[in-house]
């Protein structure tokens, strides 16, 4: 069975930091690649970052040059960290695994979620 636990999210103050952990159990996580996707009140979910197997990395604009993914196979986890955060950061973050072949999906495989809110 399959689990992706996330945890690290809470509350903090405008501009400071948080980390978010992403572990896995049931699968490697260096053969996926991930995602941390966020979902505020009242919108869609959106995608944050990601890192592929290779350790290739892409940013939504919005957060650029403030947050970083990363991975520790050894643990099997993959990292959000997020600083200088901003009100508008504020959403329920969740990551996900994926794998595909050909462009084709052939697993995907997603988080709980962990909330974060920004306050000023």
């Amino acid at each position: 069975q399959v689990q992706l636990v996330e945890s690290g999210g809470g509350l903090v103050q405008l501009g400071g930091s948080l980390r978010l952990s992403c572990t896995a159990s049931g699968i490697r996580l260096s053969s996926y690649t991930m995602g941390w996707y966020r979902q505020a009140p009242g919108k869609q979910r959106e995608l944050v970052a990601t890192i592929s197997s290779d350790g290739a990395t892409n940013y939504v604009v919005s957060v650029k040059g403030r947050f970083t993914i990363s991975r520790d196979s050894s643990k099997n986890t993959a990292y959000l960290q997020m600083n200088s955060l901003k009100s508008e950061d504020t959403a329920v973050y969740y990551c996900n695994a994926n794998m595909a072949y050909r462009n084709i999906p052939i697993a995907d495989y997603w988080g709980q979620g962990t909330q974060v809110t920004v306050s000023s």
